[in-house]
C-alpha cells in the first residue's frame, strides 16, 4: 500500500534517450524570419505584472548566465540562520550525517503513533478520518525515503550518502511491514463499507489507490504467505537491481585491423589501436560510430553481432526476475505480474495494452515502410560492393541512415549557430514566461542559505502565483561536474499536502527546539504556505531537477545549449509543473503521484511548446547580438529529426510488446525464453531486419526491471500529447493557440488533479471527447481508440525525438 514517489520513473525513458543521442545533424541554415507574438490577451511583457516580476525575470537570467553574479548572489548562502547551517533542503534535522538518522527516528515515532491511531479507530469520527491518517502516514514515510534516496545518489559527501542510505533502510523496512500489516486494511474496508461516511472526491480516490495497494501487497493472505510475498518482494529487489547493473556483453571487445575500419574517424580509430591492432570496445559510443561509418559490411556485422549479444549471466539474472515476478502475482491471486500492475492504470489490463500496441503498430506501418525504403534506396545508391546490395541487414540500418542524413545538410551551418540563441539563462527566463503566460505561476529566484543545497552551484528558485502566493521550491542542479550523473531527472523531494491543525497543535505540544515555530516543525523546517482557514498549512512541493548541461570555460560566455538539450530541459520542466500546478491536499494523489501511464504526458506535451515559434519568441535570442532567433533554423532541424522516425516508433512498440510477454503467466513456464520471446516479437510485429540467431539483446533492457509491465506508458503519452497539442493548443498555428484561456483549460481539466481524478475523466472532459469513457456496459474503448490516434501528423508539430531506443544501456542504445 505504502510506495515512495521517488520509485516512480522520473529518469524516464525520453530522459535518458536524450543523453544517449549522438548528433550527426547540423543545424540549418538560417533564413530571415519574424518571430510571431504569443496572443496573450494583450503585449508580452518579459516579466509579467506582479511587483517586482521584471526585475525577478532579469535576476532569473543572470543567476544561469553570469558566473560573477552568480558568486555576489549566492555568497548568503556562506552563513544561515543565527550563522549557522539550515539543513539540506531547510530540513532543520539535515545539518550534518548523524541527522538523517535524528530524521528517520522522529518520523518512525509519528508514524508508529498514527498506525496505533487508524488500528484502535471505532467511532464514526474515528473512521472518517482513516483516509486521512494513512495518507499521512503514507508522506511519513516518503519523506524519508524520497529525500534520502535522492541524497545517497547526488550528495558529493560520502558520509551524507552513507547517512541517507542508512535512513532509507530503516524506512523502507518499516514500509515493507506495513504492507502487510492486515489490521490497516481491515480498518480501511470498514470505513469505505460505511454507506455514512461522507468524503471528497480526493479522499474517495486515495481511499481506492491505498484498498488496490493493500491488495498488490498480499495483505488479506495468511502469515505464512504474507511472509512469502515479502521474502520475494526483497529477492526481486535484488535479484533485479543486480540485473540493472550487472549487466554485460558476452564479449567485451572486437578486434580488427587499422584497414577493415575505412570510414570510420582516424583519430578515433588511434585511440583503440595498439601493436597495430585497433581493439575496439564492443559497447560505447565508439561501437556506436563503427556502425554508422564503417564501409565494410563484414565489419560491421560483426559489431552489431557483439553488441547485441548479452552475456549468459545477465540473461539468467533477467529471467531469474521475471519468475519471482510471475510468481508474486500468482501469491497475490493475479495471473500474471502485467496483470498485477496493471489493473489501477489507465490502461487497466494487459489486453488493453495490447490493444493499444497493435493499433499503434497498423498506424505507424505505412511511414515504416517509406522509411525503411529511404534506407535501401541510399544502400542501392551507395553499392560498395557487387554482393551488398541486396535486402538491407541489421547492421545496415545506423549506417544508411548516417549517409541519409549526411545527404540532407548540405546547406546547413555548424551545431554551434544554433545554439547562440540558447543559452541557459534566457531559456530559464523563458520557461518562467511561458509558466506564466499559461497558468499565472513564475520562477523567483531565491538566495540559499548555508546548509541547504548539496553544491554550490545549485540554483534555487521558488514558484510564485498569481493567486496563491509561495506555491513550490525548485532547486536546479543543470550544470556537468565530475562524479555527476550524466541523465536527466526529476525528484519530487516532498509532495503538497494539506497539514491539518491537529498536526500543528502536535507539533506545538512536542516544542522541538530545532525548529522556531509549531508549523515549521511540522513540516521539518521544509517549504510551506500560507496559514488556511482551518489553522492548518500547506506542505510545498519540493524539487529537484537534475541536468547536465556544459559548464562554460569561458566565465565571460554562458551556458549555451543545443536544441536538444532545450527540449530535454522543457521535458523535464514538464515534471516540475506538474508537481508544482498539481497541489493536492493528500500526497499520495499529488502532482506527478497519478496513473504511470499518464505521468509523460506533460512533460512530453511541453516538447511541443519548445519547438513553437511563438514561444521561442519570448526568449530565444543571440547571447551576443540579441538578434531572435530565425525559426527556419529550427524547422530544418525538426524536419530532419523526423526522418526516420516510423523506424524509432517501431523499436519502441516491440520493446513494449516484450516489456508484456515477459511479465505474463508464461515466466513461470519451464521453457520459457526471452531470447525466443524478443526474436519472435521482431518476426511478427515488425518490418525491419531481425537480430540474427545467437544475438540475446534483451539482457541490456533494464527498463524491463524499472518498469515491468508499464513501458508502454511512454509511446502511450506521445499519442495523447500530441492530441493535447492538436486539441487543446491547435498544434500552435492560430492567433491565441498557445495563451492563458488553453493554459487554464489544460490546468484546471488535467494537471491540478495530480492523481486525485480518473485520468480518463480528465482527458475526455480536456479533450472534449466522450468516446475516452466507459460505455453503457462498463467496457474501456480508450486504449483502442488512443492507438488509432498515432504519434506523428501531417502538420509539422514540433515534436523531437531521439532515435535512440535502449534506454537503459547508453552506449549502444542508438544501435538498436
Amino acid at each position: 500500500m505504502f510506495k515512495a514517489a521517488i520509485t516512480r520513473p522520473w529518469i524516464c525513458s525520453r530522459c535518458i534517450r536524450r543523453q544517449t543521442l549522438v548528433r550527426w545533424r547540423h543545424t540549418a541554415q538560417a533564413l530571415s524570419s519574424a518571430p510571431r507574438e504569443l496572443d496573450f490577451g494583450g503585449p508580452l511583457t518579459a516579466g509579467g505584472d506582479a511587483p517586482g516580476a521584471i526585475h525577478d525575470d532579469k535576476t532569473l537570467r543572470k543567476i544561469f548566465d553570469s558566473a560573477k553574479f552568480w558568486k555576489e548572489f549566492s555568497q548568503s548562502s556562506q552563513t544561515g540562520r543565527d550563522g549557522g547551517n539550515v539543513g539540506l533542503f531547510q530540513n532543520r534535522y539535515l545539518t550534518n550525517p548523524q541527522g538523517f538518522m535524528q530524521f528517520a527516528n522522529a518520523s518512525l515515532e509519528k508514524a508508529k503513533r498514527l498506525v496505533d491511531k487508524v488500528l484502535h479507530a471505532s467511532s464514526a469520527a474515528e473512521y472518517h478520518e482513516i483516509v486521512r491518517n494513512l495518507d499521512r502516514l503514507s508522506d511519513l514515510l516518503c519523506r524519508v525515503i524520497d529525500l534520502s534516496d535522492f541524497v545517497r545518489a547526488t550528495h558529493p559527501d560520502r558520509a551524507m550518502q552513507v547517512a541517507a542510505t542508512n535512513a532509507y533502510s530503516m524506512m523502507f523496512e518499516y514500509m515493507n511491514v506495513l504492507n502487510t500489516t492486515t489490521g490497516l486494511a481491515k480498518q480501511l474496508e470498514i470505513a469505505m463499507s460505511d454507506g455514512n461516511t461522507k468524503w471528497s472526491e480526493q479522499e474517495q480516490m486515495v481511499a481506492e489507490i491505498l484498498r488496490n495497494d493493500f491488495a498488490k501487497s498480499a495483505s488479506d493472505l495468511p502469515r505464512e504467505q504474507r511472509e512469502r510475498f515479502v521474502s520475494l518482494s526483497q529477492e526481486i529487489s535484488e535479484v533485479g537491481t543486480k540485473f540493472v547493473d550487472s549487466m554485460a556483453p558476452s564479449k567485451q571487445y572486437t578486434t580488427f585491423r587499422s584497414s577493415q575500419l575505412k570510414g570510420m574517424d582516424p583519430m578515433l580509430v588511434k585511440q583503440f589501436t595498439q601493436w597495430g591492432q585497433v581493439k575496439l570496445p564492443t559497447v560505447g559510443e565508439a561501437a556506436t560510430m563503427a556502425l554508422r561509418s564503417v564501409q565494410d559490411s563484414d565489419v560491421r556485422k560483426e559489431i552489431f553481432m557483439a553488441s547485441r549479444t548479452s552475456s549468459q549471466g545477465t540473461v539468467m539474472r533477467l529471467q531469474v526476475l521475471l519468475k519471482k515476478r510471475a510468481e508474486l502475482a500468482k501469491l497475490s491471486g493475479y495471473k500474471s505480474y502485467a496483470e498485477m500492475t496493471l489493473q489501477d492504470k489507465m490502461a487497466g489490463g494487459p489486453d488493453m495494452t495490447r490493444t493499444f500496441l497493435e493499433g499503434l503498430n497498423g498506424q505507424n506501418a505505412q511511414d515504416l515502410e517509406s522509411q525503411l525504403e529511404l534506407l535501401k534506396q541510399e544502400k542501392r545508391r551507395a553499392n560498395f560492393l557487387p554482393n551488398d546490395i541486396a535486402e538491407l541487414a541489421p547492421w545496415d540500418k545506423e549506417f544508411y541512415m548516417a549517409k541519409a542524413f549526411a545527404r540532407s545538410r548540405s546547406n546547413q551551418r555548424n551545431p554551434d549557430f544554433l545554439a547562440a540563441y540558447f543559452s541557459l539563462g534566457t531559456v530559464m527566463q523563458g520557461l518562467s514566461r511561458l509558466f506564466s503566460s499559461l497558468y499565472g505561476v513564475r520562477f523567483v529566484p531565491h538566495e540559499t542559505q548555508a546548509g541547504e543545497t548539496w553544491n554550490s552551484d545549485v540554483r534555487r528558485l521558488d514558484v510564485v502565483s498569481d493567486t496563491d502566493g509561495h506555491v513550490a521550491v525548485l532547486y536546479c542542479d543543470l550544470f556537468s561536474r565530475p562524479g555527476k550523473s550524466p541523465n536527466p531527472a526529476h525528484f519530487t523531494l516532498r509532495c503538497s499536502r494539506l497539514i491539518s491543525g491537529e498536526e500543528v497543535q502536535e507539533a506545538h505540544a512536542n516544542q522541538n527546539p530545532l525548529f522556531s515555530s509549531p508549523e515549521e516543525a511540522a513540516n521539518d523546517g521544509m517549504a510551506i504556505s500560507k496559514t488556511m482557514p482551518n489553522g492548518g498549512v500547506m506542505q510545498l512541493p519540493t524539487i529537484a531537477l537534475i541536468c547536465d548541461f556544459r559548464t562554460p570555460s569561458d566565465l565571460h560566455r554562458p551556458s549555451l545549449l543545443s536544441f536538444s538539450e532545450v527540449s530535454t530541459l522543457f521535458h523535464e520542466m514538464g515534471h516540475a509543473i506538474h508537481s508544482i500546478l498539481g497541489r493536492t491536499d493528500f500526497q499520495n494523489v499529488s502532482g506527478t503521484r497519478c496513473a504511470t501511464d499518464l505521468a509523460e504526458l506533460p512533460s512530453i506535451l511541453m516538447e511541443h511548446f519548445a519547438s513553437d515559434p511563438s514561444v521561442l519568441s519570448l526568449f530565444a535570442r543571440h547571447y551576443e547580438t540579441d538578434e531572435p532567433l530565425p525559426y527556419e533554423m529550427v524547422a530544418e532541424q525538426l524536419a530532419m529529426d523526423k526522418k526516420f522516425n516510423a523506424i524509432d516508433i517501431d523499436n519502441q512498440i516491440i520493446l513494449s510488446l516484450l516489456d508484456q510477454e515477459c511479465h505474463s503467466a508464461a515466466a513461470l513456464d519451464p521453457s520459457f525464453n526471452t531470447t525466443q520471446l524478443y526474436h519472435n516479437l521482431q518476426t511478427k510485429y515488425s518490418k525491419q531486419p531481425t537480430d540474427p540467431p545467437g544475438t540475446s539483446w534483451q539482457g541490456f533492457f533494464g527498463h524491463l526491471f524499472g518498469y515491468g509491465g508499464t513501458y508502454y506508458s511512454y509511446l502511450f503519452d506521445r499519442v495523447l500529447a500530441r492530441r493535447v497539442w492538436q486539441m487543446v493548443f491547435m498544434s500552435g498555428r492560430e492567433a491565441g493557440s498557445v495563451s492563458r484561456s488553453r493554459g487554464e483549460r489544460l490546468k484546471e481539466n488535467l494537471l491540478k488533479w495530480g492523481g486525485a481524478r480518473d485520468p480518463w475523466r480528465c482527458l475526455s472532459t480536456l479533450l472534449e471527447d466522450e468516446r475516452l469513457l466507459k460505455d453503457s456496459n462498463g467496457s474501456a474503448n480508450g486504449m483502442k481508440l488512443v492507438g488509432q490516434w498515432g504519434i506523428e501528423g501531417g502538420e509539422a508539430v514540433g515534436h523531437k525525438m531521439s532515435r535512440a531506443t535502449d534506454t537503459s544501456r547508453k552506449p549502444i542504445s542508438a544501435s538498436l
